[in-house]
């Protein structure tokens, strides 16, 4: 997906990714292939144990969701915003948010649907199984790993944040795909980008990849900036189509990244965007009170690197300091 990370040069935490697809895969009984097919949504939803000790009984899952708003605290969820984008970085309740934006969405809203496609996005790894997703930490924690305990952190919050999802919602790429997919099809160019930067482009021709990098620079637009932004990495080496512009480096689709941070997209220590890397991707900062710009700096740009990752900041939103 769009905000899935893609660079070897940062800070992974490889080993522990490794571990967890094989605890979950234990903890939670599934058979092979499960990654790829979610279950159906007649399915229950097998519960994880206590301390290693007998199963919690098999709940339906209409009766987990009404479980999971619970331990949430039952808080009511605001109503949406003007700006449809504000609630994904603090609301509580992403499973609410995103039944808001469904029902804007399918009024032909497409930046509701744009921003239900992120929200999809960021919770379907603890969507696909919540109970092997929570003994996962427990495999983690275990590991004795230095970036275990922030990347611990960052999977509770997603935990918390999506737990009105399950298995039968059918989080994934498929539906992340097909959502922007519609979202393109309406007019929303970070929808449009993000399907460009998967290799799902609307259109396959050098005229259009070259017109639709130009619309995104324009725009200004810092959603559009961070969708497109892992399409113009190394996977752009080569493309004629583009050349001339800030594309087909490693650090060039950072550009983009830190880009669409300058022209406001939360790019905080404890924004989705640093959460979902972590959680997520096993990209994680040392210093919790690090934002996603001076981690960048720090755990992927050299000091060679630097200047020039500089200068395409500024080619990309017009500033005088990249930084």
């Amino acid at each position: 997906m769009a905000f899935a990370p893609t660079l070897k040069t940062w800070l992974l935490v490889l080993p522990a990714v490794a571990v967890l697809g094989v605890a979950g895969y234990r903890a939670s009984g599934h058979a092979a292939g499960v990654a790829s097919t979610s279950p159906p949504p007649d399915l229950p939803l097998a519960m994880a144990s206590r301390d290693g000790g007998a199963p919690l009984p098999v709940v339906p899952e209409a009766l987990a969701r009404r479980l999971a708003a619970f331990e949430r605290g039952n808080t009511l969820p605001s109503g949406l915003p003007l700006d449809l984008r504000a609630d994904i970085e603090d609301a509580s309740d992403l499973y609410a948010y995103a039944q808001r934006l469904r029902a804007q969405a399918d009024n032909g809203n497409h930046e509701a649907r744009w921003m239900l496609s992120r929200v999809y996005d960021y919770c379907a790894q603890y969507a696909l199984d919540p109970g092997g997703y929570r003994l996962d930490n427990n495999v983690l924690s275990g590991l004795g790993l230095t970036a275990a305990p922030a990347m611990i952190e960052a999977r509770e919050r997603v935990a918390q944040r999506c737990g009105g999802f399950v298995p039968g919602d059918k989080l994934g790429a498929a539906l992340v795909l097909a959502e922007r997919r519609k979202a393109a099809a309406q007019g929303n160019l970070a929808a449009e980008a993000s399907l460009f930067a998967e290799g799902e482009p609307l259109h396959d021709s050098a005229e259009y990849r070259r017109d639709l990098v130009e619309r995104v620079r324009t725009s200004r637009d810092p959603e559009a900036y961070m969708a497109i932004a892992p399409g113009m990495g190394v996977r752009a080496a080569g493309d004629r189509a583009l050349d001339g512009l800030v594309a087909g480096e490693q650090l060039s689709e950072l550009a983009w990244r830190l880009a669409a941070c300058e022209l406001g997209l939360a790019c905080g220590a404890d924004s989705v965007l640093v959460n979902n890397f972590c959680a997520n991707g096993g990209i994680c900062s040392q210093d919790g009170a690090q934002d996603f710009r001076d981690f960048v700096y720090d755990a992927a740009v050299s000091r060679q690197g630097a200047g020039k990752m500089k200068e395409w900041i500024k080619r990309l939103v017009g500033k005088r300091d990249g930084r």
